[in-house]
Parts: C-alpha cells; sequence; structure tokens
C-alpha cells in the first residue's frame, strides 16, 4: 500500500551543495548519460553525472569558467560531426555567450554583441542558437557569427526558444507581451499576461506554454489563441519544463516551490527552503532539478529505488521548517496573528496536496503544509510578523535581522537582488555596498540611495509600495502603441488607354551571353558549353537592372505634370530642356556624350517634386543611374548617403505604389555601377529593411522589383564568406517576402536570390536550413509555367540537401 501511495509523487534524491550563489539555470545533457548542466552567479558552470556507486548521488565532473560577471542561463547545442558529444552555451551579465565543449575548462568562442545582460537562451537544429538580453533584442547565432537581430520588444527579453517547425521562434518579455518570429520577421503577438513573460516552453509544433511574474502559466496555440491559464503559484514563476509526453509539466518561483501538474491540474507542490526557485529541468530518467536562491540544486525523483536515505530525508525537512518566511513576499496572504488557530488545527486532514495552514504557537506563527504522499502536516518554516501589524517583528535575511529587506531588480522583472537596510544605517553606505556586493556599477548610487529613503519615510513596516519596486525602470513605461496595419494598395493608380505608366514595360534585363532566363533572350555562347543538368539560374553575379524606356511618354508626362504644377515648383524651360537631354543622352548606351553637371544637378532637384507628381522623374532618374558618369556623381561621396535617403522617404510604407516601386527599381539599377555598388553595400541594413517590409503592397510590379534587389545584393555577396550577417538578412527579406508573393517572376527572382545566397557556403546553406527554406519553398518545384521556376527551385533544393 505504501508504495502505491507514493506514485506519482516526488520525493526528495538529493541536495548538492552546488554553488557559492545562486544557481540560476538548469539543462539536462545528452552525454554522459543523465547528466545535466547548471550555471551561477559565482560566475561558473558545472557538468553533474550520476555517480555509480551511490544511486543517489551526483558528482561535478567538469566546471567552466569564462563570464566575468553572473551566469544567468544555459543551452545544450545538439551534437554534430566536430562536437560529438555536444556543446554548451551560457549567457551572462558580462553580455556575453560563452560555448564550451567538455574537455577544456575555458570557452572555445565568446559571442559578443548584445549590449546587456543575455538571460535567456535556446539552441535549435543546424548549430544555431537563440538569446534573448535585457536590451530588448533576441539575437540568432550561427557558428561564431549573429545572424540576425530581432526587434520589437519595448523592455528585457528573458524567454526564447526555438519551435520545431523550421525558422519559428518566440521571444517573452518585460513589456508582457509574447512575439513569434519568422526568418527574422515578428509574425505574431500575444498578449494575455499582466506582468513580465519570463519563460516559455514548448508542448509540440503548434501549442506552447509562457510563465509569468503575474503567477499565472498560459497554454498558446502558436496561431494566437489561449487556450488555457493555469493558476497555482502566489508569486513569480521563473521557469517551466514539459514533460517528454507533451501533456504534463513541472513550474517553479518566487513562492518557494516546484509544483508538478498533470492533466491541467497542480497534482503535487514541493516547498524548498530557498525564496527563489530560480530554475528547473527535466532530466531523462524523469526526475526533476531545480536550482536555487540558496546555491543548491535539489534533484526530485518517484521511483522507490532512487529515493534518499530517511536521514536525508529528515535532515530536508528540518531545513524546511527551520525556514523563515516573511509574509511581504505575498506567500501566505494577510496574516492576523490573533485570528490564527492554535496546533489542534493540524488534527484535520488537508484536502488537496501543498494546502498550507498556518498556526498559533505561543506568540510565534508557524507553516504547514499538507503532504498527501505521507498523509501529514510538514513544518515548513516560522512566519515573522504579521503584514497587518505595525509593529511586526524584524525580517530575517541570511540569519541576521533588519527592519527592511528591499527587492531589486536591475531591469525589469522579478526580485533579482535583495538590499537590506536597517534605519539605523546610513542609506549612502548600504547603497554603496549593496552595488558592490552585486557586481553593479556605480553610477547607480544615488538612484539606490534614494531609493531606499523614498521607502523607508515614516519607519514604518510593511510591504514597500507596488510601484517602487524598481528603481531603475519605474513603474509605468510609456509603450507606445503598436499602430494599426497598413493596408495593401489597389492596383497601379494611373490608368485610362495610351497613358504613361510606369513600369509597364518588361521588367528588367540582365547583362550575360548565355540564355537568359529574365528576359527570355536565347543569346549564343559558346561559354556555356553543354552540361547534362547546366544551372544556368544562380549563381547570379551579373545582376539585373530596369532599363526599358518609352522615352516620348516619359516626356510628355512630364511636360504635363509641369503645366499643373504648384507654381514655385514649376520648371523653367531651360531646366525641362535639360531633363529631355539627359534622358535621351542615358537611354541610348552608344550616345558618345557625357551627361553634365548641370543636368545631374537638375535632375536631382527635380526628384525632390511633390510626391504627386514626381514619379517621371523618378523614371528618369532610374535610368540615369545605371550611366557610369550619373552613377558616380550621385552615388560617390556624400551625395550617396542623401540619395539613399531620399530613395527609402519614397518607400515609406504609406507612400504612392509608383514611388515605391520606381525608388527600388533606382537601388537595382545602382548596382550598375562601382560607386553605386559601394554606396548599397554600406547601407544595407537600412535598404533591404525598408525594401523588405514593401512586400505587404499587393501590386505585382513592386513585388518584382523588391525581388530583384534582394538577388543583385545577393550577386555581390557571393563569394564572400565572412558575410554571413548580409547574408542572413538577404535570406531572411527572400524568405518572408516569398510568404506573401504571387506573380510567378518576383517568385523565381526570389528562388535565384536565395540560390545565390547559398551557393558555395555551408554557412549560409545551415542558416537557410534552419530557418527552414527548404518547406518554404518546396511547392515551387512543381511550376512548369513558366518552367523556369520548377527548374530554379529544384537546384535550390539541391544545394540546401
Amino acid at each position: 500500500l505504501n508504495s502505491a501511495g507514493h506514485r506519482n509523487s516526488y520525493r526528495l534524491r538529493c541536495s548538492l551543495a552546488a554553488h557559492e550563489m545562486d544557481v540560476r539555470g538548469l539543462a539536462a545533457f545528452a552525454f554522459p548519460d543523465g547528466a545535466f548542466v547548471s550555471v551561477s552567479r559565482d560566475r561558473t558552470a558545472r557538468v553533474w553525472v550520476p555517480n555509480p556507486s551511490e544511486n543517489q548521488v551526483f558528482t561535478e565532473m567538469h566546471c567552466m569558467n569564462g563570464h566575468s560577471n553572473f551566469v544567468s542561463c544555459v543551452c545544450i547545442i545538439a551534437p554534430n560531426e566536430t562536437y560529438p558529444r555536444g556543446l554548451i552555451a551560457t549567457g551572462g551579465h558580462d553580455n556575453n555567450i560563452c560555448v564550451f565543449s567538455l574537455d577544456r575548462p575555458d570557452p572555445l568562442f565568446t559571442l559578443k554583441g548584445h549590449k546587456n545582460t543575455v538571460c535567456t537562451l535556446s539552441a535549435g537544429k543546424f548549430g544555431t542558437i537563440l538569446s534573448g538580453s535585457w536590451d530588448t533584442t533576441a539575437k540568432v547565432w550561427l557558428g561564431e557569427k549573429c545572424m540576425m537581430t530581432l526587434q520589437g520588444h519595448s523592455a528585457a527579453v528573458w524567454a526564447v526558444v526555438i519551435l520545431p517547425e523550421q525558422g519559428l521562434m518566440l521571444s517573452g518579455s518585460a513589456d508582457k507581451t509574447i512575439k513569434l518570429w519568422k526568418a527574422g520577421r515578428c509574425e505574431n503577438t500575444y498578449t494575455g499576461h499582466e506582468d513580465c513573460v519570463r519563460g516559455l516552453a514548448v508542448i509540440n509544433e503548434v501549442e506552447f506554454f509562457s510563465c509569468s511574474n503575474d503567477a499565472s502559466i498560459r497554454r498558446w496555440m502558436v496561431t494566437g489563441e489561449c487556450v488555457q491559464v493555469y493558476s497555482g503559484h502566489t508569486n513569480y514563476i521563473y521557469s517551466l519544463a514539459v514533460f517528454p509526453n507533451g501533456q504534463d509539466f513541472i513550474s517553479t518561483g518566487e513562492d518557494r516551490t516546484l509544483r508538478v501538474w498533470r492533466k491541467g491540474e497542480c497534482s503535487q507542490t514541493i516547498r524548498l527552503p530557498a525564496q527563489s526557485v530560480w530554475c528547473c529541468c527535466i532530466l531523462p530518467d524523469g526526475d526533476i532539478a531545480v536550482g536555487a536562491s540558496d546555491g543548491v540544486i535539489r534533484v526530485f525523483t518517484e521511483s522507490e529505488e532512487r529515493v534518499a536515505s530517511a536521514q536525508d530525508l529528515q535532515a530536508f525537512e528540518d531545513e524546511l521548517s527551520k525556514a523563515i518566511i516573511d509574509p511581504k513576499t505575498g506567500d501566505l496572504g494577510d496574516i492576523k496573528i490573533e485570528d490564527l488557530p492554535g496546533r489542534e488545527h493540524l488534527n484535520e486532514p488537508g484536502n488537496r496536496d501543498g494546502q498550507t495552514r498556518l498556526i498559533k504557537e505561543g506568540s510565534n506563527v508557524e507553516a504547514y503544509q499538507w503532504s498527501v504522499s505521507d498523509g501529514r502536516w510538514v513544518k515548513i518554516g516560522d512566519v515573522v510578523g504579521g503584514s497587518s501589524q505595525q509593529n511586526s517583528k524584524r525580517v530575517m535575511y541570511e540569519g541576521k535581522e533588519y527592519d527592511f529587506v528591499f527587492s531589486i531588480d536591475v531591469n525589469e522583472g522579478g526580485p533579482g537582488l535583495k538590499l537590506p537596510y536597517n534605519v539605523t544605517d546610513d542609506p549612502w553606505l548600504t547603497a554603496h555596498n549593496f552595488l558592490e556586493k552585486n557586481d553593479l556599477s556605480p553610477m547607480f548610487l544615488d538612484q539606490v540611495a534614494n531609493f531606499i529613503i523614498e521607502n523607508t519615510k515614516g519607519h514604518t513596516l510593511g510591504p514597500a509600495p507596488a510601484s517602487a519596486t524598481d528603481p531603475f525602470t519605474g513603474a509605468g513605461r510609456y509603450i507606445p502603441g503598436s499602430g494599426g496595419d497598413d493596408q495593401g494598395f489597389g492596383a497601379d493608380p494611373f490608368t485610362g488607354a495610351g497613358r504613361y505608366i510606369p513600369g509597364s514595360e518588361s521588367t528588367g534585363t540582365v547583362s550575360s551571353g548565355r540564355a537568359d532566363p529574365f528576359t527570355g533572350g536565347s543569346a549564343y555562347s559558346s561559354s556555356s558549353a553543354p552540361k547534362a543538368t547546366t544551372n544556368i539560374f544562380f549563381p547570379n553575379t551579373d545582376g539585373v537592372m530596369f532599363e526599358q524606356a518609352n522615352t516620348t511618354q516619359i516626356l510628355g508626362k512630364l511636360r504635363e505634370l509641369n503645366n499643373t504644377a504648384p507654381a514655385d515648383r514649376k520648371l523653367s524651360d531651360a531646366a525641362l530642356d535639360c531633363l529631355e537631354k539627359l534622358l535621351l543622352l542615358v537611354a541610348d548606351q552608344k550616345s558618345p556624350e557625357q551627361p553634365t553637371a548641370e543636368q545631374i544637378s537638375v535632375l536631382w532637384r527635380t526628384s525632390h517634386w511633390p510626391e504627386d507628381i514626381v514619379f517621371p522623374v523618378l523614371d528618369i532618374l532610374r535610368l540615369a543611374v545605371c550611366h557610369p558618369e550619373v552613377n558616380a556623381q550621385l552615388c560617390g561621396g556624400t551625395e550617396g548617403a542623401s540619395l539613399c535617403n531620399h530613395l527609402l522617404g519614397l518607400m515609406s510604407p504609406e507612400g504612392r505604389p509608383a514611388n515605391q516601386m520606381l525608388a527600388l527599381r533606382t537601388l537595382c539599377n545602382c548596382f550598375s555601377g562601382s560607386h553605386g555598388r559601394t554606396l548599397l553595400l554600406g547601407q544595407r541594413d537600412a535598404v533591404l529593411s525598408r525594401a523588405g517590409d514593401l512586400r505587404v503592397v499587393s501590386n505585382k510590379n513592386i513585388h518584382v522589383a523588391l525581388a530583384t534587389l534582394v538577388l543583385n545584393y545577393a550577386g555581390r555577396l557571393y563569394g564572400q564568406l565572412t558575410e554571413i550577417e548580409a547574408k542572413a538578412q538577404c535570406l531572411s527579406v527572400a524568405s518572408t517576402t516569398l510568404e506573401v508573393v504571387h506573380d510567378k517572376e518576383a517568385v523565381f527572382r526570389l528562388l535565384v536570390a536565395l540560390g545565390t545566397t547559398v551557393a558555395g557556403d555551408s554557412t549560409a546553406k545551415d542558416l537557410a536550413r534552419s530557418l527552414g527554406v527548404n518547406s518554404q519553398i518546396s511547392k515551387y518545384a512543381r511550376v512548369s509555367d513558366p518552367a523556369k521556376v520548377g527548374e530554379c527551385c529544384r537546384l535550390v533544393l539541391d544545394e540546401l540537401q
């Protein structure tokens, strides 16, 4: 009967006095069998292995040092050919991520890039790592490089996780939201938590859990619905882990507990003799490891064989009964000592596991918790003065009594650091010692000292005002609203028979002697010697330009709009003449004449015409930048930055589709000259970000121009193995654009861009795989009209095999 009574109930297996300070992260490790890794504020990471001679115990096998400050998180990178035992990644308060192997104590390499504490890590397939930081960003890393930065949260990113569906990533933040990212772009934002999101855990490809400082756990569908809210914790929840069955899970938090949840209910609550239970993980044998603020790792088991000795179980219970519980932490609610029952109250059995009961013992208050498996009340500590009493006893902290113990976090989020204070102390000295002890910058001295002074006015005991929990960020931060979605635009706004419509000609040409998949021109060239399956598509390093033009229509439209232009913007006949000469000169590639400085200057001035009439001028600009002289004048030096900014301004999402398209085509054509290429490579991040945002405008000419721009960037990056961050942006923009475009020419050019980006670069291939590019493009492999789409797609898939 006894063993049946213990079924489904976890009991202590062992306590490991593992670290000198808080244990902040745990992760199960496959090698050797049954091992796990812990990281701590004591700046170390340690690997623990089961001790074969003693069933219950773990032994420290390996200690790693690489951080110059607290270590706050850990994840395991799966084994690969180079590292058959896998790698360990740790993140810390020194803003770095260290990557360790099992055979040396120092890092193999360090990933630098975050501007504040790295507080969460998750590892994906193909060696990718996702990190989250107090700097409000998440970053994707591959090898020793940052591939992309996920920007969108307005406060610290406390939790990240990579979903099994390739390319999908989740981040949870102190801004109370969770975001879903696909190929580096935010696809969904989940709202519902009322405080910082602290932890995330994957259930399966379409569901996940989150936990929060609001003391709730939520279950979400990736599509956005919150399908269940679990209550039970009475304070911040820091971590979650899901059992292999994908249904049951565990959670830990600031209420001193580990909770086991089965079939949606809290089936067991295990109290710990430490205030903050920071982290948990589930070991391969089903045991649970938890790390807490007392530096101890405790492992709990359901297995009779692995349960601790009676002596150790008693020692754990004794440790628990000696705990001093401060009602200010809210674990027990408001207490009125005079209303509490005496010891006789413990004769009645509890009605659920983990139920707490307070009793009066003389002038003291003791806390007990019901244990279903033992069928008795277990003492979990003595309670210091109830919060309703003004003359309450002082607060115990690290064995000493204080008038106040404040919880201070150096960033948004949970009670990170405890600051004990007596009314008789000097606030400035206390603040100085607190900063020293916790490795914090002395620049916070005024803030901490003023915080102490502010919150000890009148010397009343009792909970500090809620708004004062955080001197560094302050309550009530302003978070700008995430404004409404921009609607797509309709078709081309310039209609009417025989009228000039920019972009109505062919979609651009490629300079190459081979059969040309962009224009269908099939120039014969002896260099394309027949091969069985010649890849005529990529890598494409020549670039694709938009060089077609109907000069009479452009000039006609220019004159017509000049007649209706506001008086102060009208062009003189001389200026019109300048533009006409320039257009005819750049449109005729055989012309021996060179554009004059005056012509280029008039073009530049006129390109700032009002947005509703500027499009014919932009069409001239698009053609002009293909001319070497104009390319050098407008793209070189300081003029280059002005040109780039002007075009990006015309591409704003609320701009006019004709201007957006012509600005994109102008950027594509800038690649025809060396000055333009240098300019655009230097401005790549801004240009591709703004261009990528135009994928939502439903206009096929814009989509073709956007695809061409990505293709031209990919062509310049081909063979540049060090430019992995730039390639990552090309992959991200191409991948997210493929989600929305339907035009087959745009799809084709994006496929060529993808092929060119990954060709000959194994890191770029790994990144493309981890972003799920294969599954995303496989549908195009069957396209036979036009045949080039299917052919090119199959070649890209071959590259990614």
